[in-house]
């Protein structure tokens, strides 16, 4: 074992050399753009280790010294950031065509997701074709409005649920926040979409199972990745993320496979009466003949349920549990989110997505989780499919862009005691979180802008109102507002490193 280990460390130092030559060399024959500025660059790793646990918050602190639109080298990469609402309008807006191409890593290759996924894709006839069923078939108004009863009734089992839980154990009845959005989540897409319950309601085994399976997707698919950074070590897979990636991928596929798969019996019988849901409709789409462009086959629906449901499920039930651990930190605020849903909707009365229109601050709430808690933090990571000068920088073909919309979510130039929750700040102002200002860009903006924000946006109203309407909430053992954890964990979406406990008392 040790002359393997010896052998591997003298092949690895070879080819360490090898590399770094052939980087003079290029250097040397293609002298570097114009590249906006950015720290200091070890040799070979580059800026790799300014990364840090935390990116988000590193790069937020480099762009304080660098400025809002930041270079880095990771490794083999370049990595352009961006950090300001107006250099994001750049890149998002104004030369939104030629740099919404994505960079995918390893991790976004397991199970051919960079061919069948759509944010993966690059902007070509597949994701084109991907992008008009979400918005013609699946996330229209009509549609959703369709089927808001199937979320509604979640809603309600959400609140019975943790209402039974608090009857049964009283002062002991705490309640892991993020795991109950979870299930409700969960519920609440796999009814709209496939007419399912996937997880069941004696216990929660289903709907944990899967939330490991997504949270480990997303944190996976988040960790600098030395395969990434260095193309020569892809295949060797040594952090074991490729392997772990492909492991749970391959798990999500299979039982949406088994679900696809039972529908088409289902059809196949003279009895069967439609649902009318997304499921019936995208395989309606798969056998129209007439409309090639939008052919949906059980390969695509399969890999569109994963964006849906890894993406949708995780980002949605951890932006609930921050907006209610930012409540209970500030009593106050909760007590006027609480107030306004007695106002408008009447104690004992269950809300309804026709009433959030009328409750502003819940709207504030919301609004202002997503700024100090972006679900993608860096969004996902575009592309430049050419050289592009932007503030009289060039951003050169094929390097990779992040667009830190935590740290523009921080900005003092931009907000007033940015790290204070102030849901006031929203009250009459015009921001919204639909990826028309960009200061406020949860979902991201333009031709990438997240196709599930409508029914997201639906959800979390839906949700953080009910829990809050129904229940006084106190933390558990005697903690204090001021004492609650805040630390986060890095991943495709921004989790919160330790859970939030509460315990519930019914109104």
């Amino acid at each position: 074992m040790d002359f393997f280990l010896f052998n591997c460390l003298l092949c690895l130092i070879f080819t360490i050399i090898a590399f770094l030559r052939s980087l003079q060399k290029k250097a040397r024959r293609n002298p570097p753009p114009n590249l906006p500025p950015g720290p200091a660059r070890l040799p070979l790793i580059g800026n790799l280790l300014n990364l840090g646990e935390n990116p988000h918050k590193s790069l937020a602190d480099l762009a304080k010294i660098h400025g809002p639109l930041m270079s880095l080298k990771l490794g083999h990469v370049t990595t352009i950031v961006a950090s300001s609402p107006a250099v994001a309008k750049e890149i998002l807006q104004k030369h939104d065509k030629v740099l919404s191409d994505r960079h995918v890593s390893l991790a976004g290759k397991a199970h051919n997701l960079s061919d069948f996924s759509l944010t993966a894709l690059p902007v070509d006839s597949k994701w084109r074709n991907l992008r008009k069923v979400c918005n013609s078939y699946i996330f229209t108004t009509h549609k959703l409005d369709a089927n808001q009863e199937l979320r509604n009734d979640k809603i309600v089992e959400l609140v019975d649920g943790v209402r039974r839980n608090a009857s049964e154990k009283g002062e002991k009845a705490v309640v892991d926040v993020g795991r109950a959005a979870f299930k409700a989540t969960l519920n609440s897409l796999s009814a709209t979409i496939f007419s399912l319950n996937l997880a069941d309601e004696e216990g929660s085994e289903t709907a944990r199972e899967f939330k490991d399976l997504a949270r480990g997707i997303m944190e996976e698919a988040g960790k600098p990745n030395l395969g990434d950074y260095f193309p020569i070590l892809a295949k060797l897979d040594l952090q074991g993320i490729q392997k772990r990636v492909t492991g749970h991928t391959g798990k999500v596929l299979d039982l949406f496979g088994w679900v696809i798969d039972q529908r088409l019996q289902k059809l196949k019988s003279e009895n069967y009466a439609s649902s009318n849901d997304m499921l019936d409709t995208l395989l309606a789409i798969g056998d129209d003949d007439h409309n090639p462009e939008t052919t949906m086959d059980s390969t695509r629906i399969k890999h569109l349920f994963l964006d849906l449901f890894v993406a949708g499920t995780d980002t949605t039930s951890s932006t609930i549990e921050w907006g209610m651990t930012e409540l209970l930190r500030n009593p106050d605020k909760l007590a006027k989110a609480k107030e306004e849903l007695n106002q408008t909707i009447g104690k004992g009365i269950h809300l309804r997505e026709s009433d959030v229109p009328r409750l502003p601050y819940l709207q504030a709430v919301v609004k202002e989780t997503f700024r100090l808690h972006p679900a993608a933090p860096l969004l996902l990571p575009r592309k430049a499919r050419v050289d592009v000068e932007i503030c009289g920088f060039t951003v050169p073909k094929g390097a990779q862009i992040l667009v830190n919309v935590w740290a523009i979510g921080r900005d003092s130039m931009t907000w007033d005691n940015p790290n204070s929750f102030m849901p006031e700040r929203f009250l009459g102002s015009k921001v919204d979180a639909k990826g028309n200002n960009f200061e406020l860009l949860p979902f991201g903006a333009g031709r990438r802008i997240c196709p599930g924000m409508p029914l997201a946006l639906r959800m979390l109203h839906m949700m953080l109102g009910s829990l809050i309407h129904w229940f006084e909430w106190k933390l558990p053992n005697g903690i204090v507002p001021e004492k609650i954890d805040m630390e986060e964990k890095f991943g495709l979406a921004l989790q919160k490193a330790e859970a939030l406990l509460a315990v519930p008392t019914p109104i």
